[in-house]
C-alpha cells in the first residue's frame, strides 16, 4: 500500500520526489525503490521522523506496535500521523505519541494500485480539519476520499475495504459460467470485465439507484428476470448481507485485539 501511494503521488504530481522519504527494513529493498521511484530512502525510522512532518504508517497491523515503540521517543505533537493499517484505532496510536499529536486513520482498498481506490479517513482526538485536509490531499492521488467518524470504520472495512474481493469472486463465477456455456476463457474474461466496468461507470456517472438501472435491463418474461429469480431463490441477496455483517464483526474483533483490556468494550 505504501509503494502504491508513493507511485500515485508521483504520477499525479501531488508531491515532488524530494518531498518523500521511504523507510525500508532491508537495504536491497531501499536500493530498489530509490532506483525505481527516484525518491529518498532510509533504513532508519528515526531519521524519517526527524525529517518529515507527516508520517504515513503503512506497516501490517501486527507490526504497528513495534514501529510505534521504535519512533515514540522522537515524535512530537507537531507530527501528523496517518495510519493505513487495517483495524488499528487512533486511540491505540495515540498511546505512543505525545498528548495532542494528531492521528488520522485511513481505510483504503486494493484499487489503489490503479489509482481508483476508495479511501475513508477518520480523525483521532487531536486531528482537526487541516489535518484531514492533508490526508485527503495525499489520498486523492490514488482515488476518491470521504470523511467519516471512526465508529464507522468497521463497516467501511467490511464494504469498501473487503469489497474488491467480492467483485473478484463475482467476476470469477461469471467467467466460469461463460466457460460452462462454451465460450473461451479469453472471451469470457473480456466480456465480464467490460460488463462490470461499464456497469460501475453507469452507477457512478448517472447517479441513479441500482434498482432503476437493473430494471432497465430486466424485460418482462425475459432472460434477465429469469436469472434474477434464480439468484433470489438461491439467497444471494441475504448471503451478501450476512457476509458483510460477518466481516464487520470480524473487523471489530481485530481492532479490539490491539487495545488494552480496560478499553475492550467496543468502538
Amino acid at each position: 500500500m505504501g509503494e502504491a501511494l508513493v507511485s500515485g503521488l508521483l504520477r499525479s504530481g501531488g508531491r515532488g520526489r524530494e518531498e518523500i522519504m521511504i523507510t525500508c527494513r532491508r537495504e536491497e529493498r531501499a536500493r530498489e525503490l530509490a532506483g525505481r521511484l527516484n525518491t529518498i530512502t532510509t533504513l532508519s525510522n528515526a531519521d524519517a521522523v526527524a525529517w518529515a512532518g507527516t508520517l504515513v504508517l503503512t506497516v501490517k497491523p501486527q507490526d504497528m506496535e513495534v514501529l510505534l515503540q521504535q519512533i515514540s521517543s522522537a515524535l512530537t505533537a507537531d507530527h501528523l500521523l496517518v495510519s493505513l493499517a487495517a483495524g488499528i484505532r487512533t486511540s491505540f496510536i495515540e498511546r505512543f505519541a505525545p498528548p495532542g499529536t494528531p492521528v488520522v486513520r485511513v481505510m483504503s482498498n486494493v484499487p489503489v494500485l490503479v489509482d481508483e481506490a476508495m479511501s475513508v479517513i477518520s480523525p483521532g482526538t487531536a486531528a482537526g480539519d487541516d489535518h484531514l485536509a492533508v490526508a485527503e490531499d495525499l489520498l486523492r492521488s490514488v482515488g476518491r476520499v470521504i470523511r467519516l467518524a471512526e465508529k464507522h470504520q468497521d463497516a467501511v472495512t467490511a464494504t469498501s475495504g473487503s469489497g474488491p474481493a467480492y467483485f473478484f469472486l463475482l467476476a470469477e463465477a461469471m467467467i466460469e459460467a461463460c466457460i460452462l456455456l462454451g465460450l473461451s476463457r479469453d472471451v469470457a474474461t473480456e466480456l465480464i470485465i467490460q460488463t462490470m466496468l461499464g456497469s460501475a461507470k453507469m452507477l457512478r456517472d448517472t447517479g441513479r439507484h441500482p434498482v432503476e438501472l437493473r430494471e432497465m435491463v430486466t424485460s418482462p418474461g425475459g432472460t434477465t428476470i429469469m436469472a434474477i429469480r434464480h439468484l433470489e431463490q438461491a439467497g444471494v441477496r441475504a448471503a451478501f448481507l450476512n457476509a458483510i455483517d460477518a466481516a464487520c464483526q470480524r473487523s471489530a474483533e481485530l481492532a479490539l485485539g490491539h487495545e488494552p483490556e480496560e478499553h475492550r468494550s467496543g468502538p
